[in-house]
């Protein structure tokens, strides 16, 4: 009987180590994957702007119109909004021009990530290289599209005399942690999406909701004394780090501590999972 015992408890303890070696080589796989694709970040970036290239080939202005549209959009909703709400047009036009910017980039990542292995299925089932490199492909795009729009954005400021002076600098950090947000939504969507393809319009879903619960098209003012409810909206504080500097003001201590509390716990989910999923994803795409 007490052998039977110590036997099982051996062999428990066997498959606990066996376990854990499993996980510590499935996260340095991950990490030479992550470290693999960084030194091919010349190739990244060649995609990401061939696929800019592409999705306006042959057209007259080209990524412009995306500009063009963006200006249209801002200025009749600024008017709109700015008699619907009662508010001055001269401090509200600078602040949706520059929330909208920022959420479209935000919402074209989130959009983008579901697809970050599904649309690179090609190439990975033909070549073998690092899976980063299809996530580092994204953000590049994103950024590209991100540049494009922000002429309007300066124009809305210089027509309103917005200067946000040195205070502007301090959205560096928070354009840093998006960075690292954005390597870790393509990472963990691409995953999640690459298995089970019902999750796309979900998250498109999700997304419509969160433009209308995030201040984008309205202030946080308006809430009074409900504002320090939006604390639990994790775009909120991610919107607040970049934008409030850019509108010369300095973030607050809690707006910084949620917005690192929800990056910490969307890099880390972004990283069990992929470290757990990374060696399937060829035959799931």
């Amino acid at each position: 009987m007490d052998q039977s015992v110590s036997t099982e408890a051996a062999a428990t303890s066997r498959l606990e180590i066996s376990a854990e070696q499993s996980l510590a080589h499935r996260q340095r796989l991950a990490a030479a994957d992550v470290r693999g694709g960084l030194r091919l970040w010349r190739l990244g970036v060649t995609l990401g702007w061939l696929d800019i290239k592409l999705k306006y080939r042959g057209s007259l202005l080209g990524p412009f119109w995306l500009t063009i549209s963006t200006a249209v959009w801002i200025g009749a909703m600024g008017g709109l909004y700015s008699l619907l709400f009662h508010m001055d047009l001269h401090g509200y036009l600078p602040f949706l021009a520059l929330s909208l910017v920022l959420w479209t980039s935000v919402g074209a990542l989130v959009g983008d990530a579901c697809n970050t292995f599904l649309q690179s299925e090609g190439m990975i089932r033909s070549l073998r290289m690092p899976f980063f490199i299809h996530a580092l492909r994204v953000v590049v795009r994103t950024l590209i599209s991100l540049l494009h729009n922000l002429p309007v954005v300066v124009g809305v400021f210089l027509l309103f005399g917005v200067a946000p002076g040195w205070r502007a600098l301090a959205c560096v950090p928070g354009l840093a942690l998006w960075t690292l947000d954005a390597f870790a939504t393509c990472a963990l969507l691409g995953a999640v999406c690459a298995r089970f393809r019902d999750v796309p319009p979900i998250v498109a879903s999700v997304m419509q909701i969160a433009f209308f619960v995030t201040p984008i098209i309205w202030q946080p003012q308006q809430l009074a004394g409900r504002a320090a409810w939006l604390v639990l909206n994790p775009f909120d504080s991610l919107l607040e780090v970049v934008r409030q500097p850019l509108l010369g003001a300095l973030p607050g201590l809690g707006v910084w501590a949620a917005a690192l509390a929800y990056s910490a716990a969307l890099c880390g989910m972004s990283w069990m999972l992929f470290a757990r999923v990374r060696g399937r994803l060829a035959f799931w795409v």
